[in-house]
């Protein structure tokens, strides 16, 4: 902008300019080019003279009375300002160096009539010169460091920095020297920063821990400002200590019963080095008690476990004590301290007495006997003893067997006995768990226990016959050839069978078509004899085989073959053959079971009889009631419809019956107040034999006549109820009794009862007669 300001006014000068600036202007086309002329500006930093202070002069070759000097620039005007005529350049503040280190202005010249520049403008720095008025500082309060303990002199610990704001550039100004001012008996620091130890003996166990102060300068040689920083060493552990025992003896008690492998006790020991570095080893050094106890160093607390290696006992041996060592082998022994590397230590362990269950003098027991040895009752016997010192009487008790039943016995004394002779085929071994148990002194058992496992092993006697075996049924063409092989058959022996065992075939009878062929393998060949079999005759054959073994003494048996004779084809393949009845065979259990069956069904059959039998007796008891027959066959009839309750008085009349149970003859005085009942024509006059013939006669209906009322219907008369206090309503069984019974208080019964207190309290004016 001011470029074109300053062209614009060399073209407008002609027109408006006197004589004496038109000369100039013209004068000026012909003069070389001008130049900015200054030294090089420069100020100290923290002057403490007054301000402003003096910073420097810009000037121009310009040779015009109407110049005038300006800056521009950030600082412009603010911290520099300059003198518009001289073009002196001033400081209106104090400089710091370490905040800014020159500053960079413009240089302008202009016309004061018009602000049209004079020259091109110019660009100018301004330095701050240093003069070293900054300390050393420590980029952090503390720091810290470590090493291990027992380090060589010289070892390096850690580094601390500190840093100067001076210019660098000028000599002394931030060059920073390190001293250690606190602690310099143990570590020093090079120039660097670099913290180093200055003896061998660092021990941590004796302090772990190390607060030096190291000092930070500069201007070597001149005691310059400084700063301090602290300094946090940390000493390391290593494994320079062995194990020591906290006690020099150690005490135990432990009951003699104690398991195999269980703790005793513990020793402990101290070692000064961190957990990491504690690898404690103990060892016996004094005692032959190796083989009975070992010591174990638990890793999470470096103690020493100690446990036993076989059974204690208090009666043999009541107190151990041996010398153990405690040492550590990973200990290193360039820093190993003086003063003796074993740390000994006693131990007594007490053992204490308890109750003990009794021992077996062997496990386990092995007896063997010969099976089916009638003789042989007892085997042998096992033994126990108390191995306290109270020498305790022992009973001996059988816990278990296998297999389950009582086939081996044990007394009270231990001695093993045979109830019956064992059969091995049953089972080739019994056993039996066999318990002691001690006798106290009151005569009770102890309820501690021991086991011992007995093994009756039964050996084998030749008391089987073979058995025959063959896969399938024997079957046979009828137009067989003869030699042509019909089945191969072998047998089984439940005996033991010795690997030179053999069984011997032959044919209980040759009157047959077959033959017999050894093959000498403990198998044979049955074969066609003479061949062409007839069906007509014969489509099954029975052939008996017997079979006999090599044993002491030889058993043999006779086995009954069933060949089926079949129809075949041209190429021999069976076509036709009957089914054969399968034999059937049936256990004794089943047969049991059979026969419970058959017994329940007697027991039930002779209950129903005996029902039978009753119920004709009760029949029969009957026909002793004297009544019409016409009249009874009337109540009857109409007995199979509803009755209309206590109110229906017409259906029936009951007075008949209560009349039965006087059984006597009685002036008729009056009719039933409740019913006159017609009776029907006839002999009014029955007696017993009129009853039997009615009964003979109902019953004959009842067996002939499906339609007709069975005559068990008869029944219902004769069992009605016996718990009421006033005994059955039923004339039927009345009229079978003498008695003469009071029904008056039916009347205290309510109004419920009221008719039938009329009905039985009531004297009857008429007695009938059948």
């Amino acid at each position: 902008m001011n470029h074109l300001i300053l062209l614009f006014s060399l073209f407008l000068a002609p027109a408006f300019a006197d004589t004496e600036s038109q000369k100039t202007i013209n004068a000026s086309h012909k003069r070389q080019k001008r130049d900015w002329i200054w030294n090089q500006m420069h100020i100290k930093e923290e002057i403490d003279t007054p301000l402003p202070h003096h910073v420097g002069k810009i000037t121009s070759s310009v040779r015009n009375n109407y110049a005038k000097y300006i800056i521009e620039g950030e600082y412009a005007n603010t911290i520099f300002k300059v003198e518009e005529t001289s073009g002196d350049v001033y400081a209106f503040e104090r400089l710091d160096r370490e905040k800014k280190a020159e500053y960079e202005l413009t240089a302008l010249i202009i016309d004061r009539r018009n602000n049209q520049s004079l020259e091109p403008p110019s660009k100018f720095i301004i330095k701050v010169y240093d003069i070293n008025d900054n300390v050393p500082v420590f980029v952090q309060k503390v720091f810290n460091g470590s090493v291990p303990e027992m380090s060589p002199v010289g070892t390096s610990v850690t580094k601390v920095t500190a840093v100067d704001a001076d210019d660098p550039t000028v000599t002394g100004h931030a060059t920073v020297t390190y001293q250690v001012i606190k602690g310099d008996e143990y570590f020093t620091v090079d120039d660097s920063g670099v913290i180093s130890t200055t003896r061998a003996d660092l021990d941590r166990e004796h302090q772990s821990t190390y607060e030096i102060i190291v000092k930070a300068k500069d201007a070597p040689g001149s005691s310059g400002d400084s700063s301090t920083a602290t300094v946090i060493i940390t000493l390391t552990d290593i494994n320079d200590n062995f194990p020591v025992f906290k006690h020099p003896s150690f005490h135990f008690k432990v009951p003699e019963n104690i398991s195999v492998g269980g703790e005793v006790g513990r020793v402990k020991v101290e070692d000064v080095d961190e957990p990491q570095h504690r690898n404690t080893k103990y060892s016996f050094v004094r005692g032959d008690y190796r083989d009975t106890f070992e010591i174990v160093a638990n890793p999470f607390t470096n103690e020493g476990i100690i446990r036993p290696k076989k059974p204690l006992d208090f009666e043999k041996v009541a107190e151990y004590r041996f010398d153990i060592e405690a040492t550590d082998p990973t200990v290193d022994l360039r820093y190993f301290k003086s003063g003796g590397s074993r740390s000994i230590s006693t131990v007594t362990i007490e053992v204490t007495d308890v109750d003990e269950p009794p021992v077996f003098t062997k496990l386990p027991y092995e007896f063997k006997v010969r099976e089916n040895d009638p003789e042989v009752r007892t085997l042998g016997s096992v033994w126990a003893h108390d191995p306290d010192a109270a020498k305790r009487k022992i009973r001996f008790i059988r816990r278990r067997a296998n297999p389950n039943g009582d086939y081996v016995r044990v007394s009270d004394t231990g001695i093993i006995q045979l109830p019956k002779p064992l059969d091995r085929e049953f089972s080739s071994s019994y056993n039996i768990t066999v318990a002691a148990q001690e006798i106290l002194e009151d005569g009770r058992l102890s309820d501690r226990e021991s086991h011992a496992q007995v093994h009756v092993i039964v050996t084998d006697e030749n008391d089987n016959a073979p058995e025959l075996v063959y896969p399938e049924e024997p079957r046979v063409c009828e137009n067989a050839a003869p030699g042509k092989v019909i089945i191969r058959i072998s047998a089984t022996d439940k005996d033991e069978t010795s690997p030179r065992g053999f069984f011997k075939y032959s044919l209980a009878t040759e009157d047959s078509n077959f033959s017999l062929v050894e093959n000498y393998d403990n198998t044979a060949n049955i074969t066609v004899k003479y061949g062409q079999f007839n069906r007509e005759l014969a489509k099954i054959h029975y052939l008996p085989v017997i079979i006999s073994d090599n044993g002491d003494p030889e058993l043999s048996s006779t086995n009954t073959l069933v060949i089926s004779v079949c129809k075949c084809n041209e190429k021999g393949n069976f076509t036709f053959c009957e089914e054969r009845a399968k034999q059937v065979g049936v256990s004794i259990q089943a047969l049991v079971a059979i026969f419970i069956c058959i017994f329940t069904i007697i027991i039930f059959f002779a209950v129903i009889t005996l029902l039978i039998l009753l119920r004709k007796r009760h029949k029969k008891d009957l026909s002793g009631l004297r009544r019409n027959v016409a009249e009874i066959h009337e109540q009857l009839v109409t007995y199979d419809e509803e009755g209309g309750g206590e109110m229906d008085t017409t259906s029936y009349d009951v007075s008949v019956l209560n009349s039965v149970r006087k059984n006597g003859i009685k002036p008729e005085a009056a009719p039933s107040p409740y019913a006159q009942v017609q009776k029907p024509p006839g002999n009014m006059t029955s007696g017993a034999g009129e009853m039997e013939m009615m009964i003979e006669v109902k019953k004959d209906e009842a067996d002939n006549d499906r339609d007709l009322l069975p005559y068990d219907t008869l029944h219902i008369y004769g069992y009605e109820g016996a718990e009421s206090i006033a005994e059955s309503l039923s004339s039927l069984e009345s009229g079978s009794s003498d008695s003469d019974i009071d029904y008056d208080f039916l009347n205290d019964w309510g109004p419920r009862f009221k008719m039938l207190a009329e009905l039985y309290g009531s004297e009857p004016n008429e007695d009938f007669v059948y």
